[in-house]
């Protein structure tokens, strides 16, 4: 009598998803500092859904959920800045960038809620590293840690490199980091000459990486921030990668590279530049292919295996994704037959 096979692992492949997680809570990438003006305004779309995006004439950037509390108004489209609010262009409601309600040019009395609590949905936002941020949980809670200082992207001197680039998988932010621990898709797929070990150690919403017993080694803070550098021949290249959830399964890939301002004409510019030319595709003279040569065969058309077969070469995925865990929070639901606080009453 022959023995029964395992069926699950023979057909549960089409009743997988892409990517069977909800938006990740962290610091993400809105935009650079510089393309954002004072008075500024328009709509852009992370985390899942619209926003609108601006800077007070004072200077500060806010990021909004786009309807309007009162009747719903796109405040994305009509709206206008106004001194530090954005003003909702249907009636002329106006909230400061953490979402309270600061003018309602008619009425009496505004809605008694609007003294006690913010009404507009905002996001924390800071700006560093010549970029805006903000800081995404889906029950609105604060943030529960701070982006760390990288010096290749804020000292004054010392450091060189305006290269950046950005792409788009078609996946979620947890398979692309995943990566980072799956060394041995190093030499298969990108054609790495031996598959590097790799340690991982975690402290809180912080991983620590050391690949090939020091050729990589950087921190991911939370899903939203990666601080990679790589080391060939006694120089250092850094790449900050600054990865955001369009949606739950598309992602946007952004990065920079910074290397140290060597002199021009030197070895060690050269190595940098080379460095920084294998991280994203091939360098010259080599034949292993950095991430925009291969991986995005693989994230666009995977799907996320939940219980891996996995054997004694393939990294430490599964405390990868423990770790990872932690930054998913399911969002609060509401009946849609539970009223809004009553309106005031005139005195």
């Amino acid at each position: 009598m022959s023995k029964p096979i395992n069926l699950k692992i023979l057909l549960e492949s089409k009743n997988l998803e892409r990517a069977p997680f909800p938006i990740p809570v962290g610091w993400f990438f809105v935009d650079f500092s510089d393309t954002l003006k004072p008075g500024e305004l328009r709509n852009v779309e992370l985390l899942g859904q619209e926003w609108v995006l601006f800077r007070t004439e004072g200077g500060t950037a806010g990021l909004s959920d786009p309807y309007c509390p009162h009747l719903g108004a796109h405040m994305g489209h009509g709206g206008k800045v106004c001194g530090e609010h954005l003003r909702c262009p249907f009636h002329h409601w106006e909230y400061n960038t953490e979402g309270w309600c600061k003018s309602v040019p008619y009425g009496k009395r505004k809605p008694p809620i609007t003294n006690l609590q913010p009404i507009l949905r905002t996001l924390p936002v800071v700006e560093k590293y010549g970029m805006i941020w903000c800081w995404h949980h889906p029950a609105c809670e604060a943030p529960t840690w701070e982006l760390p200082y990288i010096p290749e992207m804020e000292d004054a001197t010392g450091f060189a490199g305006n290269r950046r680039g950005s792409w788009t998988a078609n996946t979620c932010v947890q398979e692309i980091a995943e990566n980072g621990v799956d060394t041995a898709h190093l030499k298969f797929l990108h054609n790495a000459p031996i598959i590097p070990p790799v340690e991982a150690s975690y402290d809180g919403p912080v991983m620590t990486l050391n690949i090939g017993q020091g050729y990589i080694v950087g921190k991911s803070y939370g899903p939203g921030l990666n601080v990679l550098r790589f080391t060939q021949e006694g120089v250092t290249a850094t790449m900050m990668s600054y990865t955001v959830p369009i949606t739950k399964d598309k992602t946007q890939m952004n990065m920079s590279f910074r290397h140290v301002a060597y002199p021009e004409g030197t070895k060690e510019l050269y190595v940098s530049k080379k460095i920084i030319d294998h991280m994203i595709g091939a360098a010259e003279g080599e034949e292993s292919a950095g991430f925009e040569s291969v991986d995005f065969i693989v994230w666009n058309n995977k799907k996320y295996r939940p219980n891996p077969l996995l054997c004694d070469g393939d990294g430490p995925v599964i405390q990868f994704r423990q770790w990872f865990k932690q930054f998913y929070v399911e969002a609060p639901t509401f009946s849609p037959n539970v009223a809004n606080p009553a309106p005031a009453e005139a005195a």
